[in-house]
């Protein structure tokens, strides 16, 4: 499942840098499919969605660090355990029930986005 900053979050930015897809955007910001991925142009994601990876999207919160569920791989490919919930001062980021993902899964998305890696 792809984790999701609570709103205890303080905006200290601590895990946006540790992110290894760039799923973790500050508070009102735009955000790509493309940013920190392989991913250009039109592209079908492995939920089946059509996106334009270079097409910016609308902030999933305008108050604080969020993280895009489509991107989000719970580090899985890269470490051991969600880089983002490692550096959290305030434990902040936590599983996300409503995007419940196997291991398979985020792998499967780990590899789309990253096909070199």
């Amino acid at each position: 499942m792809a984790i999701i900053i609570t709103d205890e979050c303080i905006n200290c930015g601590a895990c946006e840098p540790e992110c290894p897809n760039n799923a973790i955007y500050e508070g009102a910001d735009d955000w790509r499919y493309k940013d920190g991925t392989s991913l250009k142009g039109k592209v079908v994601l492995p939920n089946g969605k059509e996106v334009d990876a270079e097409e910016a999207q609308e902030p999933i919160s305008d108050e604080i660090y969020y993280i895009v569920p489509d991107k989000c791989t719970e580090c899985q490919g890269f470490h051991d355990e969600p880089q983002c919930a490692a550096v959290c001062p305030v434990d902040c980021c936590v599983p996300d029930d409503a995007h419940v993902e196997t291991e398979e899964e985020l792998l499967g998305k780990q590899r789309f986005m990253h096909p070199d890696a």
